[in-house]
């Protein structure tokens, strides 16, 4: 901030006109309520009158500004939790709730180390031997003052807070009834919020919602069957002896303070492992999750079976398509074999016609005249015959029905000329 000096009157400037001017620049800085709605007033950009409006409305109904009011407030207990507290023994202070005593039964391990200061103050100024006396209180009610101081120095020192969080009962949340109605995200979150006050590793999973995916709620799970717990039980161990001429018996009470702690320790992970099973097994995800594999293995298995029936049905068609036209091949060989027999037979019973015609074409000519030769002509035209093929037989045979002699003896000179006769054989007819 800057600001302008006033301007020296002539009076001044003459008696400080032997002297020398010396001036200096200061930083101030504004501080107290009046600053602090200021700054309130230019980060809301509101003019005095909606300030004023602003502040009314955050006074009270007694007219006092709540502005001002420790909102740490609101999370201390107004009343002492239990009653009790006024007639427990302050040398059994390790049995009383100590987050109680101190007005933190609210925050209990989630109280800082600044509310705890905060309560305490307050505690100390409402159960002090010296207040409680001057308001008519007997000796027995400082006993609570005792057991708020040793909560006091319990909770502010970090591996004593621990210890004691080990084994504050008050801080768990039980599952829900087993067979009872029950939101399961609802009611199992709290549980796995308490029990994770002990884990080694953080961040600590939540446990999601029914949109939570499958990776989520199995990471979640994978990290509760893993879990590393830091939880101690030597809050609860006897206390070991001073007497140091005894030193047998000390280490016999921290031998038995050791099983102990072991013994709890053990039992403790076996509840969690108890409690996590039984969380997984009425999780509704799981429940889907297995229900969403158990469709889809039934689909693959009938894609695997369809494919499987697709393949014998092609098999079965590619084996009987085979199997028809083998028969068709079958059969079509058959009436082929057939035809080609009765072409055979045809075709032998042609060949013997059309011998026997020839044969007998001499005869039925009356040997062209020359009977006395038909013994010749005859054996001249059997041999003629056999030298004929089926084709020749068929030709001569028509030819044959124009002039035999004359088809006989062309047929004889082609068969000499072919050397499939000799003249000498048939000299009748060449």
């Amino acid at each position: 901030m800057s600001f302008t000096l006033p301007t020296l009157t002539k009076e001044r400037a003459i008696s400080n006109s032997s002297a020398k001017l010396h001036t200096t620049t200061r930083i101030i800085e504004p501080v107290g309520q009046h600053f602090v709605h200021h700054a309130q007033r230019s980060l809301r950009d509101h003019t005095f009158s909606e300030f004023e409006q602003y502040l009314t409305e955050k006074r009270g109904a007694n007219g006092n500004d709540s502005s001002n009011v420790d909102p740490d407030e609101a999370l201390f207990d107004t009343e002492l939790a239990d009653e009790s507290f006024l007639e427990h023994d302050p040398r059994e202070w390790k049995t009383a709730d100590l987050y109680a005593a101190l007005g933190l039964s609210k925050l209990r391990y989630n109280a800082t180390d600044d509310q705890i200061i905060k309560a305490h103050r307050k505690q100390v100024l409402k159960y002090h031997p010296d207040k409680t006396s001057a308001a008519g209180g007997t000796l027995e009610q400082d006993g609570i003052f005792k057991i708020i101081q040793k909560a006091f120095e319990t909770v502010t020192d970090a591996n004593k807070r621990r210890q004691y969080d080990s084994v504050d009962s008050v801080a768990d949340v039980e599952p829900p009834k087993k067979g009872s109605k029950y939101d399961f995200y609802e009611s199992w979150e709290p549980v796995f919020v308490a029990e994770g006050r002990f884990s080694k590793k953080t961040p600590v999973p939540v446990l999601g919602t029914s949109s939570s995916t499958k990776k989520e709620v199995e990471n979640f799970y994978a990290f509760w069957n893993r879990f590393e717990s830091w939880r101690t039980f030597e809050f609860l161990d006897e206390d070991v002896p001073d007497d140091t001429s005894n030193r047998d018996h000390k280490r016999y009470i921290e031998r038995k303070n050791k099983a102990a702690r072991d013994k709890k320790k053990t039992a403790d992970n076996a509840r969690l492992v108890k409690l996590v099973e039984r969380a997984f097994s009425e999780d509704p995800r799981i429940k889907q999750f297995k229900e969403e594999e158990k469709k889809e293995k039934e689909r693959k298995k009938w894609e695997r079976e369809a494919g499987a029936r697709a393949e014998a049905e092609a098999k079965a068609k590619a084996e009987a398509e085979s199997k028809a036209k083998a028969e068709a091949e079958a059969e079509a060989a058959a009436k082929s074999k057939a035809s080609n027999k009765k072409a055979k037979e045809a075709a032998k019973s042609a060949r013997k016609k059309n011998k026997r015609s020839i044969r007998n074409a001499p005869k039925e000519n009356d040997y062209f005249g020359d009977a006395d030769k038909a013994a010749s002509i005859d054996e001249q035209t059997s041999l003629i015959v056999d030298s004929l093929d089926d084709e020749q037989l068929a030709e001569v045979v028509q030819n044959l029905k124009t002039d035999a002699k004359k088809a006989l003896s062309d047929i004889a000179k082609v068969l000499c000329d072919n050397n499939k006769l000799t003249t000498s054989l048939v000299t009748y007819f060449v």
